[in-house]
């Protein structure tokens, strides 16, 4: 990982290296995201990659100053633009997440969290969570998502979740329409799952 000047606040790491760039555009085990070269004017200046993965976290990337270690921003004058991370979905509720909304973007559900500065976004057998300083450099980050490691497009639709997302609280029509049109209905499948294992204990 870079981390220069993390503790004095005078030096700032430089884009990413090409070997580091290159371990992100082959890491093997899914796709994953990123907001291009720069965001904003802020370079990328770390990937986690192969060396840095790891499975329950995810993987990755990282834009401006001072990554520390990994998901970890701070220190001197070091800003968090940005911070990209995907990670293999696993079933959960999103309730422990705190106040919350849920959304569509990039026609595929997603749900704002932490006050506005994060947002996790649902997508093939994947999570992308994207971490900013503003809400509106999440979204702005979000719109523009592309694989760093596969054939994609950083416009137009991301694909559908091949599972049903364990969203909380408010469900918006347009969420719900969204998940109920999800592959193979597996929404509906969960939740007649779910119904038959209730009157299993009851």
């Amino acid at each position: 990982m870079l981390g220069a000047g993390c503790g004095s606040g005078t030096e700032h790491p430089g884009p990413i290296s090409v070997r580091e760039l290159r371990e992100a555009q082959t890491f093997p085990y899914y796709r994953v995201y990123w907001a291009g070269p720069s965001f904003r004017g802020q370079h990328l200046s770390a990937a986690d990659g192969l060396r840095g993965y790891i499975e329950r976290i995810g993987d990755s990337l990282y834009y401006g100053d001072c990554v520390k270690s990994k998901g970890i921003f701070g220190g001197g004058s070091c800003v968090l633009p940005l911070q990209v991370t995907t990670v293999i979905y696993r079933l959960h509720s999103n309730a422990p997440l705190g106040p919350q909304s849920n959304t569509v973007l990039r026609g595929v559900p997603a749900t704002i969290y932490d006050h506005g500065h994060s947002i996790e976004i649902y997508t093939g057998r994947e999570a992308i969570d994207v971490f900013s300083d503003t809400l509106s450099d999440a979204l702005a980050a979000a719109q523009q998502l592309e694989p760093i490691n596969a054939p994609g497009s950083a416009t137009g639709p991301l694909p559908a979740p091949v599972y049903c997302p364990g969203l909380a609280g408010t469900i918006p029509s347009t969420v719900a329409h969204v998940m109920a049109s999800l592959p193979h209905r597996i929404c509906q499948r969960d939740a007649a799952q779910e119904a038959f294992a209730e009157t299993l204990e009851t």
